[in-house]
């Protein structure tokens, strides 16, 4: 082959060195866990207040609320209102955002390393002691509600929505939307968000993270200062059993009149992080739809040409979250490609992959690692997963090792035990009329047809 061979796809190169930072460890007066990790390239420092209050610990009719004062956090404190706090963290360049998710709520705080003094006493005013102004909340609310009420009429999102309810049993927090509902999100005030944060904003449990040019012990030093008298353990509970809507397959379309393509969604209830398989697993699904050249979009892009592009993966949280394959295809291509994800499913659950396939998800894998972690930020948000998951101290310094290790008949085993095509549901967003006649005709499983707005929730 020559040089400028354009026929033939290149050759792997040799996967390049990488070393995970050491992360020093300790544990604050309150018990904060304390982790620190030194990346003396760049002057600055990226922290992460991780607090285990999420909302995985709310019920339905309070849905939302965990993502809504994380989102309002930056809209003052006690002591200084909004535009005052945010003239403070511009004076000492200085970036403050605060997130929630499932597992709990995250405040990151991203500054040259010599103002994290200063930078972290702002951090700790603004977990310790929100103001939520009134107006302030009201905005964030509004911007909320007209993300959720876009989610209805984006038929992606739609379609990811839908289907959750389909995957999860009614009452499980992962049958619904991570942030809420309109119903449950419209009648939330100020005073529900100061609740919530006195209730659950506290140490216990959580963690703090400082990646960057910083030294472990001054790190200590100052977080002892800023958040030692904050004391207490977050109030709500995800204590919560996964349990699956069905374990039969079965088949909804949700109409959707005059649409000329369909989003499709293929799933069942996955598998917690925890499990003894994650790597096995993990590259299993990069060979069934997790990298450009795997079985699906090979088969659905590039032999059949019925979309741009599919993608399979898990959702690996402390509960077993979705596995899902997603495309979105024309509306004369929505059957045979449904056809064709579950025969490849099929396929790929009783044979497993082979090993040259294996081979190459293990090197994508093991090689784009580094360059997953090339900033401070990047490496905080893994250092953030040992707190979150509980994970080895050592976890991600043999995380490419054991990548490495992965074999043909593990991959093989980890798919035949977590991709069921039998218990899988298929959900499909598009124009009833067009689609639905030829993917009942599949005869896949039970089949309905929704009408109407959705119900996304089990509110």
């Amino acid at each position: 082959m020559s040089a400028f061979d354009r026929d033939a796809p290149p050759g792997p190169g040799p996967i390049r060195h990488f070393d995970f930072p050491p992360v020093e460890r300790r544990t604050l007066s309150n018990g904060l866990d304390l982790r620190v990790a030194r990346m003396p390239r760049l002057p600055v420092a990226s922290v992460r207040l991780f607090m285990r209050a999420g909302e995985g610990g709310l019920g339905a009719a309070r849905a939302g609320l965990a993502v809504l004062t994380a989102d309002s956090l930056d809209g003052g404190t006690k002591r200084r209102g909004g535009t005052e706090l945010a003239e403070a963290l511009e004076r000492i360049g200085a970036r403050l955002d605060a997130s929630s998710g499932w597992e709990g709520t995250s405040a990151d705080l991203y500054c040259l390393a010599d103002r994290l003094p200063e930078a972290l006493g702002l951090l700790a005013e603004s977990v310790c002691e929100p103001g939520f102004p009134a107006e302030e909340v009201d905005r964030a609310r509004e911007q909320h509600l007209a993300g959720l009420r876009q989610r209805v009429m984006d038929p992606g999102a739609l379609a990811s929505d839908v289907a959750l309810t389909r995957y999860f049993a009614q009452g499980v927090p992962y049958a619904r939307v991570l942030d809420g509902s309109v119903e449950s999100v419209t009648p939330l005030g100020r005073e529900d968000l100061l609740g919530y944060a006195d209730a659950n904003f506290r140490p216990g449990t959580g963690g703090l993270i400082v990646v960057g040019d910083v030294d472990g012990r001054e790190v200590a030093t100052l977080a002892e200062k800023w958040l030692g008298s904050w004391k207490g353990t977050p109030a709500s509970k995800d204590d919560f059993l996964v349990t699956p809507a069905a374990t039969e397959r079965r088949v909804l379309v949700v109409d959707r009149p005059g649409s000329v393509q369909s989003e499709v969604r293929v799933g069942h209830v996955g598998v917690e992080c925890a499990t003894p398989d994650y790597y096995a697993l993990s590259v299993a699904n990069l060979v069934l739809g997790g990298v450009f050249t795997s079985r699906l979009n090979l088969n659905l892009r590039e032999r059949n040409g019925f979309t741009y592009g599919i993608r399979s993966g898990f959702s690996f949280r402390t509960r077993p979250g979705p596995f899902e394959i997603s495309t979105s295809v024309g509306n004369e291509q929505t059957a045979p490609a449904v056809r064709e994800i579950l025969a490849e499913l099929s396929l790929f659950a009783e044979e497993g992959p082979t090993d040259e396939e294996v081979a190459a998800a293990r090197d994508f894998a093991a090689g784009i690692f580094g360059l997953q972690l090339e900033t401070s930020s990047q490496i905080a948000s893994r250092v953030t997963q040992l707190v979150v998951f509980g994970l080895p101290d050592d976890y991600f310094h043999g995380y490419r090792d054991n990548v490495r290790g992965v074999t043909t008949e593990a991959a093989a085993e980890a798919a035949r035990r977590h991709m069921r095509p039998g218990q899988a549901q298929i959900v499909v967003v598009g124009d009833a009329e067009q689609i639905a006649g030829p993917l009942e005709a599949l005869g896949l499983g039970p089949f309905d047809v929704l009408s109407g707005p959705p119900r996304t929730s089990h509110g």
